[in-house]
């Protein structure tokens, strides 16, 4: 078997010469993201806009339906992070981008860092490798890859559920338990007050405690409740109780199941390797080991990709899974190699070929990058992927990606900064407040933030929103201008557009079309 350790170091190499170029795509990506000053995904424009209004000193939860009709329905941390970076880019959405892909290099890191302290002391093949391979298999997945840059909180959100459980792990430390119980906690807290979803790993991670030692698991969760629950009250006092109504009421929206299968079956398409890993480990520990709370972890994290059929939602729900996979991978191929070294040394080498060979099998389920440029072409006709493109609803991307459509993960052309350009002249020009369905056009042009569609939307459907005087202002067309992209608004602010302003043209940026629409007024002169 010794004969196998040149191709065991091969395929080694191989392996993470293949992540490493993921790590290369990501960060092409990424770079080009920081560039593009506008809306890239829906909503990265509002996730800003937030984080100015803190930096005035104001809440953003707000009763929407007065001017500018505007409530932000996330928790603040993630928002109060782009402060300190908007005095040096200003109002742009390059601040909230370069958070979010710093959490996810983090988030990474933290995932091989939990695998290589499970290495411990131990010595043999591969046992280097592993953690680094399972770190670079986290950005590398098409769900993380696409999302991990954008001015949205989820990866801030995932960061810091992942912190929380590497620390949650080690809270019967002998020396240092306590102050890992109490860091993992601080990152709960940070992981709930970035995003409501992580209410799973709180859940995950304190049943890990409580399964191990009942009293600090008590302990632990009332202090986390109290302070939590302060900052609540704290919060939904300050704004007249428009906290608790745009962060738990506007969320309750319907479920389809469907989208659920949809987004499920993408998820075990695009994972296969690293969930078989994960659930091998799950099965060993819950049948011949204690249950870890990485297993917790990941059957949670599993629940809360289930709630992706919520309208709004999207394969994002699932990329917490994601980071538990790759640590449960890892930790099952440290665990099968070291028992075979054990136990059976001739077939050391043997089994540490497998695990080389299973990360480029994931690494194929994982395929996506651009299909054109000096170096990125080239390697697309290679591939078999030159031809194989997304296609947009008004544009062809040159970009592949293993799990179908995605709207997001291709590059930005020329023709798209063109597009951009032509929108932000209708906002610069505008002779009132502009109407935009997209919050970043407002912010480069200097003019105010108006809507928060989604928001309203949701409201509206749970009996929540007076448009009354959102619709007065249409009526008297007060707006400059209006834009939209997707039409995410109550039926009668649709139908009050559509009466008092009209289709002046339709613009293809980043794959879709923006209406552009003047008031009657200013069309007649």
């Amino acid at each position: 078997m010794c004969r196998l350790r040149p191709v065991v170091h091969l395929f080694t190499v191989i392996a993470l010469l293949v992540f490493i170029g993921y790590l290369v795509v990501f960060l092409d990506y990424s770079v080009a993201l920081f560039r593009w000053p506008y809306d890239y995904d829906q909503g990265e424009g509002f996730e800003l806009y937030d984080a100015v209004l803190y930096r005035q000193g104001e809440w953003p939860y707000r009763d929407n339906s007065t001017f500018p009709f505007y409530g932000s329905n996330y928790p603040p941390l993630f928002h109060l992070l782009i402060v300190p970076l908007l005095g040096v880019f200003g109002p742009r959405l390059v601040a909230g981008r370069l958070v979010s892909f710093l959490a996810t290099l983090v988030t990474a890191a933290t995932v091989a860092w939990i695998v290589r302290r499970e290495v411990g002391g131990r010595r043999g093949p591969l046992l280097w490798a592993i953690p680094i391979l399972a770190g670079l298999s986290f950005p590398a997945a098409n769900i993380v890859y696409q999302i991990g840059p954008l001015c949205r909180l989820h990866m801030t959100m995932v960061m810091f559920e992942t912190l929380a459980v590497a620390a949650i792990a080690q809270f019967q430390h002998p020396r240092y338990g306590n102050r890992y119980l109490l860091l993992g906690l601080f990152f709960l807290l940070c992981a709930g007050y970035t995003k409501q979803l992580a209410v799973f790993t709180v859940v995950a991670a304190l049943g890990f405690v409580f399964l191990r030692d009942i009293r600090r698991a008590l302990a632990g969760g009332a202090g986390l409740a109290l302070v939590a629950g302060g900052l609540f009250l704290l919060i939904d006092r300050a704004t007249g109780g428009q906290w608790t109504v745009n962060i738990i009421h506007a969320n309750v929206n319907e479920f389809d199941y469907r989208q659920t299968l949809a987004f499920l079956n993408q998820w075990l398409g695009l994972h296969p390797v690293l969930i078989l890993l994960a659930t091998g480990m799950l099965v060993w520990e819950l049948f011949w080991d204690r249950l870890s709370v990485y297993s917790l972890w990941f059957v949670l994290a599993v629940g809360t990709g289930l709630l992706s059929g919520k309208w709004g939602a999207g394969p994002a729900y699932f990329t917490t899974s994601v980071a538990a996979a790759c640590v449960l991978a890892g930790r099952a191929l440290l665990r099968l190699t070291d028992a075979v070294s054990r136990r059976w040394p001739r077939w050391e080498n043997g089994v540490a070929l497998v695990v080389p060979v299973l990360f480029l099998i994931q690494a194929a389920c994982n395929l996506h990058m651009p299909t054109e440029g000096p170096v990125f072409g080239p390697l697309a006709r290679a591939l078999g992927l030159a031809d194989r493109t997304i296609r947009g609803d008004c544009t062809v991307f040159a970009y592949y990606d293993s799990g179908g459509y995605t709207q997001l993960g291709h590059r930005l052309t020329e023709a798209d900064y063109r597009a951009g350009e032509r929108i932000l002249a209708y906002v610069r020009d505008a002779d009132g407040p502009p109407f935009s369905e997209e919050a970043a056009f407002s912010l480069l042009a200097g003019r105010p933030v108006v809507t928060n569609p989604t928001q309203l939307l949701n409201l509206y459907k749970n009996g929540l929103l007076d448009t009354s005087e959102l619709i007065r202002r249409i009526e008297a067309e007060e707006f400059g201008v209006v834009i939209f992209r997707a039409q995410f608004y109550p039926q009668p602010v649709l139908e009050a557009i559509g009466q008092h302003y009209r289709p002046v043209e339709h613009i293809c940026m980043n794959g879709f079309y923006y209406h552009i629409l003047l008031p009657n007024r200013r069309i007649v002169r």
